[in-house]
């Protein structure tokens, strides 16, 4: 006789050993314990082939090369303050922008080329400003702030480059074509004695590292050397016309 079986009778034999629920049961638990929420995650393993933190690289003064520094170095530079060398530099620099002004107010009267008429407005404009950062800086620093005549007094020094009362005198009694070829000679003796006095700071130890020096230093460096090209084309024209 068949015995017939019904579905339910049997089950037991679908279900899974008993061991197999055990350990399903604890590998969850384990799980649970391991992504409780708050706990830290494990570090990651940097990637294969990095040794450490990209280097810090610090640019270097005009026409220098660059450099990497350390973290340590680098946190050092943003506590570098002022020196002597810097304030002096400031205050000479004044008066050394406050004559390039005095020879472009000659130049409007003076001279009948556009040309030359553009560039003294660049300049009037470029350093009539810096002589303005100039004295703030000095002044926030406590330091004595010169006044753009002050080149003017008895027994001042003249700084590098700049002209002689003879040779501003001379320049004030031309007149066209002259003035024009006069004024950019002078003008551009006059930035080269900027270039000058920026390397002369460059080459002092511990000078020009302050943020606001280093900045207007560089500005300085290109915008004078730009300008020198620039006249430099400018004379070459006037004197093969002269020719």
């Amino acid at each position: 006789m068949t015995r017939f079986v019904y579905p339910w009778q049997n089950l037991n034999n679908l279900l899974p050993p008993r061991s197999a629920i055990g350990f399903f049961m604890l590998a969850v638990s384990i799980g649970c314990r391991t992504a409780t929420p708050g706990s830290p995650a494990a570090t990651p393993s940097p990637p294969p082939g990095q040794a450490g933190p990209p280097p810090i690289v610090q640019p270097g003064a005009p026409g220098e090369a660059r450099h990497t520094i350390s973290a340590a170095a680098a946190t050092d530079l943003s506590k570098v303050d002022y020196t002597g060398a810097d304030i002096k530099f400031m205050q000479g620099m004044i008066g050394h922008h406050a004559q390039a002004l005095e020879m472009v107010e000659l130049l409007k009267t003076r001279s009948a080329s556009d040309d030359l008429k553009k560039l003294a407005l660049r300049i009037e404009l470029s350093q009539d400003d810096e002589i303005r950062m100039m004295q703030h800086w000095l002044e926030v620093r406590g330091q004595p702030v010169p006044s753009r005549t002050a080149m003017h007094m008895h027994g001042a020094a003249l700084m590098p480059g700049m002209l002689s009362p003879d040779e501003m005198q001379q320049l004030a009694n031309a007149k066209g074509a002259e003035f024009d070829r006069l004024f950019l000679e002078g003008m551009i003796k006059h930035h080269g004695g900027a270039l000058t006095m920026v390397k002369a700071l460059l080459d002092t130890p511990g000078a020009a590292q302050e943020s606001d020096v280093f900045a207007f230093v560089s500005d300085v460096e290109s915008d004078q050397r730009m300008e020198i090209d620039r006249m430099g084309a400018m004379l070459g024209m006037i004197k093969e016309r002269q020719q």
